[in-house]
């Protein structure tokens, strides 16, 4: 006879991460509770160059586990230029990782942008 001892012991496991994972750098505030606030984020684009995204609006936090992996899961806004675009940025607790999830409806959106930047330094220079 089971009484469910032991069951729920371990969160629940968000599975496989959808969408597509860019590496990035990220810095953040970490308050005095251990709270991360990302201010900042640096992403390599298609032709090797660095973007730097400095407007982030984090509209929510989770903490998941992905295939197992503890992270905690930021759903934010990114303002890229004149353009926004909604993406999950995640971090990899054990890892010491960040990653920036771009759904495949915003990838051609995100690439587009990187072109507008690249139009700007270059009208600018």
């Amino acid at each position: 006879m089971a009484f469910g001892t032991g069951t729920g012991l371990h969160p629940a496991d968000a599975g496989a991460v959808k969408g597509k994972q860019k590496e990035v750098a990220c810095e953040c505030w970490f308050t005095s509770t251990g709270k991360i606030t990302p201010l900042m984020l640096k992403i390599e684009d298609e032709d090797g160059e660095i973007q730097v995204i400095k407007e982030i609006t984090v509209h929510s936090q989770e903490m998941k586990r992905y295939a197992g992996n503890p992270s905690l899961e930021f759903d934010c806004s990114l303002w890229l230029g004149e353009r926004k675009m909604r993406a999950k940025l995640i971090y990899y607790l054990a890892q010491s990782r960040w990653v920036l999830n771009i759904f495949p409806w915003a990838v051609r959106h995100l690439a587009h942008c990187f072109d507008f930047w690249k139009t700007i330094r270059l009208s600018a220079g």
